[in-house]
Protein backbone atom coordinates (compact mmCIF):
# COMPACT_ATOMS: atom_id res chain seq x y z
CA UNK A 1 0.00 0.00 0.00
CA UNK A 2 1.28 3.39 -0.45
CA UNK A 3 1.95 6.17 1.77
CA UNK A 4 -0.70 8.20 0.72
CA UNK A 5 -3.33 5.52 0.93
CA UNK A 6 -2.02 4.68 4.83
CA UNK A 7 -1.39 9.07 5.50
CA UNK A 8 -4.12 9.75 8.17
CA UNK A 9 -5.60 13.65 6.86
CA UNK A 10 -6.57 15.78 10.37
CA UNK A 11 -8.90 18.35 10.59
CA UNK A 12 -8.74 21.57 8.62
CA UNK A 13 -7.03 24.56 10.05
CA UNK A 14 -5.80 27.19 8.09
CA UNK A 15 -4.07 30.07 9.65
CA UNK A 16 -5.43 33.11 9.78
CA UNK A 17 -3.43 35.34 7.55
CA UNK A 18 -3.63 39.16 7.34
CA UNK A 19 -4.12 39.57 3.72
CA UNK A 20 -2.46 42.27 2.10
CA UNK A 21 -2.35 41.47 -1.31
CA UNK A 22 -4.18 42.03 -4.33
CA UNK A 23 -6.90 39.75 -3.63
CA UNK A 24 -8.04 37.68 -1.90
CA UNK A 25 -8.48 40.20 0.69
CA UNK A 26 -9.09 39.94 4.38
CA UNK A 27 -12.88 38.91 5.43
CA UNK A 28 -14.75 40.97 8.08
CA UNK A 29 -16.21 38.54 10.81
CA UNK A 30 -19.89 39.27 9.68
CA UNK A 31 -19.14 37.85 6.54
CA UNK A 32 -17.30 34.84 8.01
CA UNK A 33 -21.09 34.52 9.77
CA UNK A 34 -22.91 34.58 6.89
CA UNK A 35 -20.78 32.11 5.00
CA UNK A 36 -21.65 29.31 7.89
CA UNK A 37 -25.29 29.74 7.58
CA UNK A 38 -27.42 26.59 6.91
CA UNK A 39 -27.23 25.89 3.20
CA UNK A 40 -30.86 25.69 1.51
CA UNK A 41 -31.52 24.53 -1.93
CA UNK A 42 -31.10 26.81 -5.11
CA UNK A 43 -34.72 26.99 -5.89
CA UNK A 44 -36.07 26.77 -2.24
CA UNK A 45 -38.79 30.00 -1.80
CA UNK A 46 -36.88 31.89 0.87
CA UNK A 47 -33.28 31.47 -1.42
CA UNK A 48 -35.29 33.69 -4.27
CA UNK A 49 -35.36 36.48 -1.61
CA UNK A 50 -32.42 36.03 -0.53
CA UNK A 51 -31.27 36.53 -4.57
CA UNK A 52 -33.56 39.43 -4.78
CA UNK A 53 -31.99 41.30 -2.34
CA UNK A 54 -28.40 40.44 -3.24
CA UNK A 55 -29.28 41.56 -6.51
CA UNK A 56 -30.81 44.89 -5.11
CA UNK A 57 -27.41 45.62 -3.33
CA UNK A 58 -26.16 44.99 -6.00
CA UNK A 59 -27.25 47.35 -8.10
CA UNK A 60 -26.76 49.75 -5.57
CA UNK A 61 -22.73 48.63 -5.47
CA UNK A 62 -22.92 49.66 -9.24
CA UNK A 63 -25.06 52.58 -9.21
CA UNK A 64 -27.17 51.27 -12.07
CA UNK A 65 -31.07 50.38 -12.68
CA UNK A 66 -29.64 47.42 -14.80
CA UNK A 67 -32.25 45.02 -15.27
CA UNK A 68 -29.33 42.45 -15.62
CA UNK A 69 -26.98 42.76 -12.93
CA UNK A 70 -25.98 39.40 -11.11
CA UNK A 71 -23.23 37.44 -9.74
CA UNK A 72 -21.92 34.69 -12.23
CA UNK A 73 -20.51 31.48 -10.32
CA UNK A 74 -16.77 32.43 -11.64
CA UNK A 75 -13.76 34.24 -10.67
CA UNK A 76 -13.43 37.70 -12.32
CA UNK A 77 -11.54 35.99 -15.61
CA UNK A 78 -15.39 34.45 -15.64
CA UNK A 79 -16.61 38.37 -16.20
CA UNK A 80 -13.91 38.99 -18.80
CA UNK A 81 -15.28 35.79 -20.66
CA UNK A 82 -18.91 36.62 -20.35
CA UNK A 83 -18.28 39.86 -21.66
CA UNK A 84 -16.46 39.26 -24.26
CA UNK A 85 -18.10 36.38 -25.87
CA UNK A 86 -21.61 37.47 -25.65
CA UNK A 87 -20.82 40.63 -27.36
CA UNK A 88 -18.21 39.28 -30.16
CA UNK A 89 -19.05 37.56 -33.41
CA UNK A 90 -18.19 37.00 -36.85
CA UNK A 91 -17.60 39.93 -38.72
CA UNK A 92 -17.35 42.50 -35.32
CA UNK A 93 -14.08 44.55 -34.45
CA UNK A 94 -13.14 45.21 -30.74
CA UNK A 95 -10.17 47.50 -29.71
CA UNK A 96 -8.87 45.93 -26.13
CA UNK A 97 -6.66 48.35 -24.34
CA UNK A 98 -3.37 46.32 -22.93
CA UNK A 99 -1.71 48.01 -19.70
CA UNK A 100 -0.73 44.78 -17.80
CA UNK A 101 -1.65 41.14 -16.79
CA UNK A 102 -5.05 41.25 -16.50
CA UNK A 103 -6.34 43.41 -19.53
CA UNK A 104 -3.70 41.29 -21.48
CA UNK A 105 -6.17 38.23 -20.56
CA UNK A 106 -8.88 40.44 -21.54
CA UNK A 107 -7.04 40.94 -25.04
CA UNK A 108 -6.18 36.78 -25.16
CA UNK A 109 -9.84 36.05 -24.57
CA UNK A 110 -11.05 38.29 -27.44
CA UNK A 111 -8.68 36.55 -29.89
CA UNK A 112 -10.93 33.10 -29.07
CA UNK A 113 -13.62 34.62 -30.91
CA UNK A 114 -14.29 35.32 -34.57
CA UNK A 115 -14.24 39.10 -34.34
CA UNK A 116 -11.18 41.22 -35.33
CA UNK A 117 -9.35 42.02 -32.31
CA UNK A 118 -6.76 45.20 -31.89
CA UNK A 119 -4.74 46.05 -28.79
CA UNK A 120 -3.51 49.10 -27.97
CA UNK A 121 -0.88 48.92 -25.42
CA UNK A 122 0.77 50.86 -23.01
CA UNK A 123 3.66 50.19 -20.57
CA UNK A 124 3.10 48.46 -16.94
CA UNK A 125 2.45 51.19 -15.01
CA UNK A 126 0.74 54.06 -17.25
CA UNK A 127 -2.48 54.33 -18.53
CA UNK A 128 -3.81 53.75 -22.26
CA UNK A 129 -4.12 57.00 -24.07
CA UNK A 130 -7.93 57.47 -25.30
CA UNK A 131 -6.27 59.30 -28.41
CA UNK A 132 -4.69 55.87 -29.31
CA UNK A 133 -7.69 54.23 -29.12
CA UNK A 134 -9.74 56.85 -31.12
CA UNK A 135 -6.52 56.65 -33.85
CA UNK A 136 -6.61 52.68 -33.92
CA UNK A 137 -10.80 52.68 -34.55
CA UNK A 138 -10.83 55.29 -37.04
CA UNK A 139 -12.58 54.60 -40.59
CA UNK A 140 -13.62 51.35 -38.95
CA UNK A 141 -17.21 49.86 -37.22
CA UNK A 142 -15.99 48.92 -33.70
CA UNK A 143 -18.65 46.49 -31.88
CA UNK A 144 -16.70 46.99 -28.12
CA UNK A 145 -13.48 48.98 -26.94
CA UNK A 146 -12.52 47.25 -23.91
CA UNK A 147 -10.53 48.19 -20.59
CA UNK A 148 -9.38 47.20 -16.99
CA UNK A 149 -11.09 50.17 -14.69
CA UNK A 150 -7.67 48.85 -12.40
CA UNK A 151 -5.16 47.02 -13.83
CA UNK A 152 -4.39 44.76 -10.64
CA UNK A 153 -0.85 43.54 -11.82
CA UNK A 154 0.98 47.21 -12.27
CA UNK A 155 -1.30 49.49 -9.71
CA UNK A 156 -3.24 51.19 -12.17
CA UNK A 157 -6.51 52.88 -12.55
CA UNK A 158 -7.65 54.64 -16.03
CA UNK A 159 -10.17 57.38 -16.06
CA UNK A 160 -13.09 56.21 -17.74
CA UNK A 161 -14.96 59.46 -19.22
CA UNK A 162 -12.55 60.02 -21.81
CA UNK A 163 -12.80 56.22 -23.32
CA UNK A 164 -16.98 56.24 -23.30
CA UNK A 165 -16.55 59.45 -25.45
CA UNK A 166 -14.12 57.66 -27.77
CA UNK A 167 -16.43 54.95 -27.45
CA UNK A 168 -19.68 56.88 -28.29
CA UNK A 169 -17.92 58.17 -31.06
CA UNK A 170 -16.83 54.78 -33.18
CA UNK A 171 -20.46 54.05 -32.40
CA UNK A 172 -18.94 50.83 -29.94
CA UNK A 173 -19.44 49.78 -26.78
CA UNK A 174 -17.78 50.10 -23.52
CA UNK A 175 -17.17 46.67 -21.61
CA UNK A 176 -15.11 47.65 -18.18
CA UNK A 177 -13.31 45.44 -15.46
CA UNK A 178 -13.54 46.29 -12.15
CA UNK A 179 -12.35 43.67 -10.58
CA UNK A 180 -9.82 45.31 -8.29
CA UNK A 181 -11.43 48.72 -8.65
CA UNK A 182 -15.06 48.02 -7.24
CA UNK A 183 -16.07 49.52 -3.66
CA UNK A 184 -12.74 51.05 -3.65
CA UNK A 185 -12.58 53.88 -6.26
CA UNK A 186 -15.30 56.15 -7.52
CA UNK A 187 -17.65 54.07 -10.29
CA UNK A 188 -21.50 55.07 -11.23
CA UNK A 189 -22.18 52.82 -14.06
CA UNK A 190 -25.06 54.65 -15.04
CA UNK A 191 -24.30 58.33 -14.96
CA UNK A 192 -20.87 57.32 -17.23
CA UNK A 193 -22.78 55.70 -19.04
CA UNK A 194 -20.66 51.75 -18.92
CA UNK A 195 -22.13 48.91 -20.93
CA UNK A 196 -20.61 46.11 -19.46
CA UNK A 197 -19.17 46.02 -16.06
CA UNK A 198 -18.05 42.96 -14.60
CA UNK A 199 -15.79 42.68 -11.04
CA UNK A 200 -14.77 40.02 -7.93
CA UNK A 201 -15.84 39.13 -4.57
CA UNK A 202 -12.55 38.65 -3.65
CA UNK A 203 -11.19 41.90 -4.16
CA UNK A 204 -12.41 45.37 -2.56
CA UNK A 205 -15.51 44.07 -1.33
CA UNK A 206 -13.84 41.52 0.52
CA UNK A 207 -15.78 38.01 0.32
CA UNK A 208 -14.62 34.91 -0.77
CA UNK A 209 -13.66 33.96 -4.34
CA UNK A 210 -15.59 32.89 -6.66
CA UNK A 211 -18.00 34.94 -7.46
CA UNK A 212 -17.96 37.55 -10.73
CA UNK A 213 -20.36 40.70 -9.90
CA UNK A 214 -21.91 41.67 -13.74
CA UNK A 215 -24.02 44.49 -14.92
CA UNK A 216 -25.31 44.88 -18.51
CA UNK A 217 -27.18 47.94 -19.78
CA UNK A 218 -30.20 47.55 -22.06
CA UNK A 219 -28.45 48.51 -25.43
CA UNK A 220 -26.41 45.06 -24.68
CA UNK A 221 -29.27 43.19 -24.02
CA UNK A 222 -30.60 44.17 -27.45
CA UNK A 223 -27.20 43.30 -28.81
CA UNK A 224 -27.28 40.27 -27.33
CA UNK A 225 -30.69 39.18 -28.29
CA UNK A 226 -29.69 40.11 -32.20
CA UNK A 227 -26.93 37.89 -32.17
CA UNK A 228 -26.57 35.96 -35.71
CA UNK A 229 -25.28 32.87 -33.84
CA UNK A 230 -25.45 31.42 -30.27
CA UNK A 231 -23.17 32.65 -27.80
CA UNK A 232 -19.68 29.90 -28.27
CA UNK A 233 -20.27 29.64 -24.02
CA UNK A 234 -22.92 27.60 -22.68
CA UNK A 235 -22.07 28.43 -19.10
CA UNK A 236 -21.70 32.08 -19.85
CA UNK A 237 -24.19 32.45 -22.01
CA UNK A 238 -25.77 35.71 -19.95
CA UNK A 239 -29.00 35.47 -22.27
CA UNK A 240 -29.68 31.86 -20.23
CA UNK A 241 -28.12 32.60 -17.04
CA UNK A 242 -29.77 35.42 -16.47
CA UNK A 243 -33.17 33.51 -16.96
CA UNK A 244 -32.42 31.81 -13.36
CA UNK A 245 -31.51 35.68 -12.13
CA UNK A 246 -34.88 36.98 -13.73
CA UNK A 247 -37.62 37.03 -12.70
CA UNK A 248 -38.75 33.60 -13.87
CA UNK A 249 -36.06 31.90 -11.83
CA UNK A 250 -35.33 29.23 -14.65
CA UNK A 251 -32.52 26.83 -13.47
CA UNK A 252 -29.77 26.89 -15.47
CA UNK A 253 -26.81 25.72 -12.62
CA UNK A 254 -26.49 25.01 -9.29
CA UNK A 255 -24.96 28.47 -7.41
CA UNK A 256 -22.54 28.28 -4.74
CA UNK A 257 -25.02 28.83 -1.97
CA UNK A 258 -23.14 29.71 0.56
CA UNK A 259 -21.03 32.38 -1.52
CA UNK A 260 -23.90 34.29 -2.39
CA UNK A 261 -24.54 34.33 1.29
CA UNK A 262 -21.38 35.57 1.91
CA UNK A 263 -21.09 38.53 -0.99
CA UNK A 264 -25.10 39.80 0.23
CA UNK A 265 -23.53 40.31 3.88
CA UNK A 266 -20.26 41.90 2.41
CA UNK A 267 -22.04 44.19 0.02
CA UNK A 268 -24.50 44.72 2.80
CA UNK A 269 -21.10 45.96 4.71
CA UNK A 270 -20.01 48.36 1.66
CA UNK A 271 -23.63 50.32 1.99
CA UNK A 272 -23.59 49.99 5.37
CA UNK A 273 -20.40 52.19 5.05
CA UNK A 274 -21.35 53.96 2.42
CA UNK A 275 -19.86 54.11 -0.72
CA UNK A 276 -18.62 57.74 -0.55
CA UNK A 277 -17.24 57.06 3.04
CA UNK A 278 -15.53 53.67 1.41
CA UNK A 279 -13.44 55.41 -1.27
CA UNK A 280 -12.46 58.09 1.15
CA UNK A 281 -10.85 55.42 3.36
CA UNK A 282 -9.32 53.56 0.67
CA UNK A 283 -7.54 56.67 -0.26
CA UNK A 284 -6.52 57.73 2.96
CA UNK A 285 -5.00 54.14 4.16
CA UNK A 286 -2.99 54.57 0.49
CA UNK A 287 -1.95 57.65 1.04
CA UNK A 288 -0.69 57.10 4.33
CA UNK A 289 1.13 53.76 3.16
CA UNK A 290 2.47 55.81 0.54
CA UNK A 291 4.14 58.16 2.66
CA UNK A 292 5.77 55.07 4.67
CA UNK A 293 7.20 53.27 1.80
CA UNK A 294 8.91 56.37 0.59
CA UNK A 295 10.37 57.49 4.03
CA UNK A 296 11.47 54.14 4.22
CA UNK A 297 13.51 54.97 0.65
CA UNK A 298 11.56 52.99 -1.73
CA UNK A 299 10.15 53.72 -5.21
CA UNK A 300 6.74 53.53 -6.48
CA UNK A 301 6.34 51.69 -9.93
CA UNK A 302 3.24 54.18 -10.89
CA UNK A 303 4.89 57.37 -11.02
CA UNK A 304 1.79 59.82 -12.20
CA UNK A 305 0.13 60.32 -8.69
CA UNK A 306 -3.53 60.51 -10.29
CA UNK A 307 -2.84 57.16 -12.03
CA UNK A 308 -2.50 54.92 -8.70
CA UNK A 309 -4.99 52.55 -8.21
CA UNK A 310 -5.93 52.87 -4.52
CA UNK A 311 -6.57 48.57 -3.84
CA UNK A 312 -2.58 47.74 -5.27
CA UNK A 313 0.22 49.98 -4.40
CA UNK A 314 2.74 48.56 -6.46
CA UNK A 315 6.48 49.22 -4.97
CA UNK A 316 9.76 48.59 -6.84
CA UNK A 317 12.24 45.96 -5.04
CA UNK A 318 15.23 47.84 -3.82
CA UNK A 319 18.47 46.06 -4.89
CA UNK A 320 20.39 43.69 -3.27
CA UNK A 321 17.06 42.25 -1.44
CA UNK A 322 15.96 38.78 -1.89
CA UNK A 323 11.80 39.15 -3.49
CA UNK A 324 10.65 35.26 -2.22
CA UNK A 325 12.84 35.51 0.98
CA UNK A 326 11.27 38.89 1.99
CA UNK A 327 8.05 37.76 1.30
CA UNK A 328 8.40 34.67 2.65
CA UNK A 329 9.72 36.24 6.04
CA UNK A 330 6.89 38.51 6.09
CA UNK A 331 4.66 35.64 6.48
CA UNK A 332 6.65 33.70 8.68
CA UNK A 333 7.33 36.21 11.27
CA UNK A 334 4.40 38.61 11.18
CA UNK A 335 1.58 36.27 8.91
CA UNK A 336 1.15 39.11 6.29
CA UNK A 337 1.18 38.17 3.05
CA UNK A 338 2.13 40.53 -0.40
CA UNK A 339 2.35 39.59 -3.38
CA UNK A 340 5.12 39.66 -5.71
CA UNK A 341 5.16 40.82 -9.50
CA UNK A 342 3.41 39.10 -12.44
CA UNK A 343 4.95 38.30 -16.23
CA UNK A 344 7.66 41.27 -16.99
CA UNK A 345 7.43 42.34 -13.26
CA UNK A 346 8.17 39.37 -11.91
CA UNK A 347 10.82 39.57 -9.13
CA UNK A 348 10.77 43.60 -9.72
CA UNK A 349 7.94 45.16 -7.35
CA UNK A 350 6.14 44.12 -4.43
CA UNK A 351 2.51 44.34 -4.75
CA UNK A 352 1.09 45.73 -1.60
CA UNK A 353 -2.90 45.58 -1.32
CA UNK A 354 -5.24 47.38 0.91
CA UNK A 355 -8.92 45.69 -0.22
CA UNK A 356 -12.07 46.43 1.54
CA UNK A 357 -11.77 45.13 5.36
CA UNK A 358 -7.99 45.05 4.95
CA UNK A 359 -7.89 48.65 4.52
CA UNK A 360 -7.36 50.12 7.99
CA UNK A 361 -4.58 52.29 9.49
CA UNK A 362 -3.57 49.61 12.11
CA UNK A 363 -2.74 47.20 9.21
CA UNK A 364 -0.64 49.75 7.43
CA UNK A 365 1.10 51.01 10.39
CA UNK A 366 2.02 46.78 10.90
CA UNK A 367 2.92 46.38 7.57
CA UNK A 368 4.90 49.30 7.59
CA UNK A 369 7.18 48.10 10.91
CA UNK A 370 7.28 44.70 9.53
CA UNK A 371 8.82 45.73 6.35
CA UNK A 372 11.00 48.10 7.73
CA UNK A 373 12.69 44.83 9.89
CA UNK A 374 13.21 42.66 6.96
CA UNK A 375 14.37 44.77 4.69
CA UNK A 376 17.42 45.38 7.94
CA UNK A 377 17.55 41.69 8.09
CA UNK A 378 18.19 41.53 4.61
CA UNK A 379 21.26 44.36 4.60
CA UNK A 380 19.13 47.11 3.19
CA UNK A 381 19.67 51.11 5.04
CA UNK A 382 16.19 52.20 6.45
CA UNK A 383 16.13 55.39 8.51
CA UNK A 384 14.53 53.45 12.01
CA UNK A 385 11.45 54.04 12.22
CA UNK A 386 10.86 56.06 9.67
CA UNK A 387 7.84 54.59 7.68
CA UNK A 388 5.95 54.09 10.32
CA UNK A 389 6.03 57.94 11.30
CA UNK A 390 5.36 58.93 7.72
CA UNK A 391 2.38 57.19 7.75
CA UNK A 392 1.10 58.68 11.21
CA UNK A 393 1.97 62.53 10.31
CA UNK A 394 0.02 61.84 6.84
CA UNK A 395 -2.64 59.88 8.71
CA UNK A 396 -2.63 63.28 11.62
CA UNK A 397 -2.93 65.56 7.90
CA UNK A 398 -5.71 63.30 6.89
CA UNK A 399 -7.86 63.57 10.18
CA UNK A 400 -7.24 67.69 10.25
CA UNK A 401 -8.60 68.24 6.75
CA UNK A 402 -11.65 66.09 7.46
CA UNK A 403 -12.16 67.53 10.60
CA UNK A 404 -12.01 71.10 8.71
CA UNK A 405 -13.99 70.30 5.97
CA UNK A 406 -17.05 68.83 8.95
CA UNK A 407 -16.72 72.49 11.00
Amino acid sequence: MSDGAEKKIGELAPPMRLMMTPGPSSIDPRVYRALAAPVVGHIDPWFKTCMDETQILMRQVFQTENRVTMPLSASGSGGIEASVLNTLEEGDEAIICVNGWFSERMYEIALRTPAKVTKVEAPYGTTVDPEDVRKAGAGKKIKIVGLAHGETSSGVITQLDPFRKVADELGALLVVDTVASLAAEPLNVDKQKLDIVFSGSQKALSAPPGMSPITVSPRVEEVLKNRKKKVQSWYFDLTTAMNYWGKDRLYHHTPPISLIYALREAMRLAMEEGLENRWARHRVNQQALIAGVEAMGLELLVKNPKERLVTVTPVMIPAGVDDVKFRNQLLDEFNIEIAGGIGPLKAKIWRLGLMGYCAQKANVLLLLAAMEKVLVDQGARVAPGAGVAAAIGNYAGAETVVAASRA
